[in-house]
């Protein structure tokens, strides 16, 4: 673990000239004299897409496939070998030699088995062969995965099923390539494992209520309506070589100890700058292996903190956008090794400068292409559009308590309303003109709003721009971005499946609910403009409190929505409380997304990775100030008493070195209190039962790690760097 500083520094020269050393050899020359293929050339290859499907496929059966995907009617098991066979021979041609069943277990991350398509013969010899059976379900161990209760260890029996809706994809490496089955993971009792399930089924939900009021708007041929996301990822890059030096973020994926170095972001330079060379080699290699499996990546630049970066998609329907997201994450993990970096995707990374968010940007959409969040020229006159606007905010304010639940993690509450992302306070941003309509409508019919005028630059060189008629809020957890909503509150490192089921659940009720008022209303004989403007009406008076357009950062905000009445958790663990509200439990019940014993299964889980999470984190504190810090103080102790000896003996008087001596020792003597108070807190978990435990972990592990870290920090300041061996902040977040 240990290594001299000018073993580091060597690294560090080696960056500068754009060269890592390894087997890989990246050069910033570009020696090799690699040319980028064409994105539209290469986008899908890798994956058994709808085109795909219409070469490979009679039609009759990529009808029936068909059917399934757009219109989610019921695959039949009949066509199962038929696509099976027609999938292994495209994925045999792409080099693939195995298949696997891909899944998201309730860990935030991917699972999958891989089997070999190789079937032994009569003769002695092998075929290549895959089934339809083998493409429909998997039976992959369930025991090891996370249940919540749901099933025993000795129960190991779980069932993966094929997603129809999601396509199939070829994931290569240096010796192979194997066919990826996107499934479901379920148990032998049927209840879901996994995150695509209830995914999948509050979508049903959202297509059956949408298809409901689309219907009483008179809005024909239009089958299905699904939600839409386009998901950003941020994340860090650091020198391998650095990460590899420092336990705490191979263990638990953040710096737990670091002194926050003299420059971070203040100059504000980072942020859209130039992409370094080595860094922007890394993000055309992982672009192509995403836009050959599909993943529409549109946008990629510099991030506010130093070596902080972002990679975004355009829209896709959810499920989809899931997966993806998901591969998203798992490429430019795998992909950073080949260019002597390692990605980092966890929220708080380094303590002092911006941690990392996920924003989901979701709408809704049809079939035929009609945006329902898309508020066009005159949103005023749109009221289809501020009838879906309408529900969704109630939808926010009824259940801000379950959007706060579901971005509720360990990692992130380093960093929800750390003035870089929004605060834990839910909140709707309308915008300037939509937030007066809204206003207009709660006394009557909303008038004319802000036109999109033209924005002069005040030069005839420079062309003029259309005007929005609301600027963004940044501060804001849940914004609307034009015809979306953008939830910027999600964390880095988890799986966005979550808060989209809570997201199209909420939606659902809520379109249930306003459809449901309206129809009432038409059995009173008012006429369907008379039931809408009611209704719409009582939604902004019964919902208003949600629309905030100040600054979410401000105490002021915090003071006033206290006085509104909004939920205020501020922690992860506060908020876990939302899973036994029974009108929550009702609600999943009710739109069939999750059952009981689903739903507080997820409770057990997530306070199982809280627990651990930071129980990784207090364990890891004390051992690198146990086996780091304290001895690196000492030897430095060590001299300073030496040459404050050697400059007695020599008749020498030196304050200097008398001070920093006393200094750094009652450094040492403060860390070594804090220290063992910590190995005292981490030997006692707290309890038999997880909220104990958790619990723990909040009020006793958390305050004995800041102790121990505030002074290794202190220390790490004074200690000479042929003394210090672990990298810095410094050389991690701005070595390029």
């Amino acid at each position: 673990m240990a290594q001299t500083a000018s073993r580091r520094y060597s690294v560090v020269a080696a960056a500068k000239k754009g060269v890592v050393n390894g087997s890989n050899g990246y050069s910033n020359g570009y020696s090799n004299g690699y040319k980028a293929p064409a994105s539209d050339e290469i986008f899908g290859e890798d994956t058994f897409s709808i085109d795909v499907m219409r070469q490979k496929l009679p039609k009759d059966v990529f009808n029936a496939v068909m059917a399934t995907i757009e219109l989610g009617k019921a695959i039949d098991p009949k066509i199962a070998d038929i696509v099976a066979v027609a999938m292994k021979d495209w994925a045999v041609e792409k080099g693939a030699t195995h298949f696997t069943h891909w899944f998201q277990p309730l860990t935030g991350s991917t699972a999958e088995k891989h089997d070999s398509f190789i079937t032994p013969n009569s003769g002695g010899g092998a075929i290549a062969r895959f089934s339809g059976k083998e493409l429909i379900q998997g039976e992959p161990d369930a025991s090891s995965f996370p249940s919540g209760g749901i099933r025993a260890t000795f129960e190991a029996r779980g069932y993966t099923a094929w997603d129809v809706t999601s396509p199939a994809f070829i994931m290569k490496n240096p010796r192979g390539a194997t066919l990826c089955i996107p499934t479901a993971f379920a148990s032998w009792t049927g209840e879901a494992l996994d995150h695509k399930t209830p995914l999948l089924r509050s979508m049903e939900s959202l297509n059956k209520q949408a298809l409901r009021a689309l219907e009483l708007f008179g809005v024909k041929n239009v089958s299905k309506v699904y939600s839409t996301v386009g998901a950003e990822q941020e994340y860090f890059l650091i020198d391998e070589e650095f990460a590899y030096n420092r336990p705490d973020l191979l263990l638990a994926g953040r710096t737990l100890i670091g002194a926050k170095p003299p420059r971070g972001q203040e100059l504000e330079d980072h942020y859209f700058g130039s992409i370094p060379d080595r860094v922007l080699a890394y993000m055309t290699d992982v672009e192509e292996q995403l836009y050959r499996l599909g993943v529409p990546i549109k946008t990629r630049h510099n991030e506010v903190a130093p070596a902080q970066y972002e990679i975004a998609p355009i829209f896709e329907n959810t499920n989809i956008a899931a997966d993806h997201q998901q591969l998203t994450m798992q490429v430019l993990r795998t992909t950073a090794r080949k260019y002597g970096l390692f990605c980092i995707l966890h929220e708080k990374p380094f303590a002092g400068v911006n941690g990392s968010g996920k924003h989901v940007n979701w709408s809704m959409s049809s079939n035929t292409g009609i945006n329902l969040l898309e508020p066009g020229d005159t949103p005023h006159d749109n009221m289809q559009f501020l009838f879906f606007c309408a529900a969704v905010i109630r939808a926010v304010d009824k259940h801000q308590d379950l959007l706060r639940l579901s971005i509720a993690t360990a990692a992130n509450d380093h960093r929800l309303g750390a003035n870089e992302a929004p605060p834990a306070i839910i909140s709707i941003f309308l915008g300037d003109q939509l937030e007066k309509i809204f206003v207009q409508l709660e006394k009557g019919k909303p008038k004319k709003g802000e036109t999109k005028d033209l924005l002069g630059l005040g030069t005839p060189v420079l062309p003029p721009l259309p005007l929005h008629a609301g600027d963004r809020n940044r501060t804001s957890p849940f914004a609307f971005t034009g015809n979306k909503f953008e939830f910027r509150a999600v964390g880095s490192s988890q799986s966005i499946s979550f808060p989209l089921v809570v997201l199209n659940t909420i939606a659902a009720q809520a379109i249930d609910e306003l459809s449901t008022e309206i129809e009432k209303l038409l059995k009173q004989k008012k006429t369907f403009e008379e039931a809408l403007q009611t209704v719409l009406q009582n939604v902004v008076k019964e919902h208003k409190r949600i629309i905030f357009g100040g600054d979410g950062y401000s105490d002021a905000w915090k003071a006033e929505a206290k006085k509104r009445g909004l939920y205020m958790k501020n922690t992860s663990l506060e908020a876990y409380g939302a899973f036994h509200d029974k009108k929550n439990v009702a609600l999943f019940s009710k739109y069939e997304v999750f059952n009981e014993r689903e739903w507080m299964a997820r409770e057990e889980i997530m306070l199982d990775q809280y627990f651990k999470t930071i129980n990784i984190e207090g364990e890891t504190t004390a051992s690198l100030a146990q086996r780091v810090v304290l001895p690196a103080a000492i030897r430095y102790l060590r001299e300073l008493t030496a040459t404050a000896e050697s400059s007695k003996v020599a008749g020498i008087k030196s304050s200097g070195v008398e001070k920093t001596t006393k200094d750094v020792n009652e450094l040492v003597d403060s860390l070594r209190s804090a220290l063992d108070k910590l190995v005292a807190v981490n030997a006692d978990e707290g309890g038999k039962d997880l909220h104990s435990k958790c619990k723990h972990m909040y009020g006793k592990v958390i305050p004995a790690m800041s102790k121990v870290r505030e002074f290794s920090d202190e220390l790490e300041k004074v200690i000479p760097d042929d003394v210090w061996h672990l990298p810095t902040y410094q050389e991690m977040l701005f070595v390029k």
